[in-house]
């Protein structure tokens, strides 16, 4: 019984809410409305901003390839023949080889034994001592001569078409800043 009394209480008390919220509302649209409709007609009634003119269009006028001999931009290259040229991938790689050219640093010169030899520091502080014929680098790279102020290597790189080409490349005499 008492559990019906409960119930019976909400649900008057949740119409009763529900009335005195309809009253409020209503109270609200019995106000003066006619100054907001004025004011609506008078914003209305302004005139705009003057619109932009459209602007003219130029007639197309199409583009002639000129340069019908060469090559078509849209049609894929035919793969060359493959060079002779390509790196040996037999022979064990050279401890420099792990490295990035621009990483390694030409820090010197010695001469030994009537031989010529570069010192090269790696990223890792360790100088190594190198002659012609060493490889360094991660492109192939060939020692060819060691100059006073330069290291003179031929790179062997991919060539774009399947290929491979060489490439001259040096490492010039660090400047000695502390490095």
């Amino acid at each position: 019984m008492r559990l019906n009394t409960l119930h019976h209480c909400r649900f008057v008390l949740a119409g009763a809410l529900a009335l005195t919220g309809c009253l409020v509302l209503s109270g609200c649209s019995d106000g003066n409305m006619d100054e907001l409709h004025t004011w609506v007609a008078q914003v209305k009634a302004r005139p705009g901003p003057p619109l932009k003119p459209i602007p003219t269009m130029r007639p197309y006028q199409p583009y002639t390839y000129p340069q019908t001999d060469l090559r078509s931009p849209f049609v894929e290259v035919a793969p060359q023949r493959v060079s002779k040229i390509h790196p040996d991938l037999e022979r064990p790689k050279e401890y420099l080889e792990r490295f990035p050219l621009d990483a390694l640093k030409f820090v010197g010169v010695i001469t030994f034994g009537g031989t010529r030899y570069a010192l090269i520091r790696d990223p890792e502080g360790v100088v190594h001592r190198v002659s012609a014929g060493h490889y360094l680098g991660q492109n192939n790279g060939r020692i060819e001569t060691i100059l006073g102020g330069k290291v003179e290597l031929v790179e062997i790189v991919p060539n774009g078409t399947g290929g491979y080409m060489r490439r001259p490349a040096s490492l010039k005499l660090a400047q000695s800043s502390g490095d």
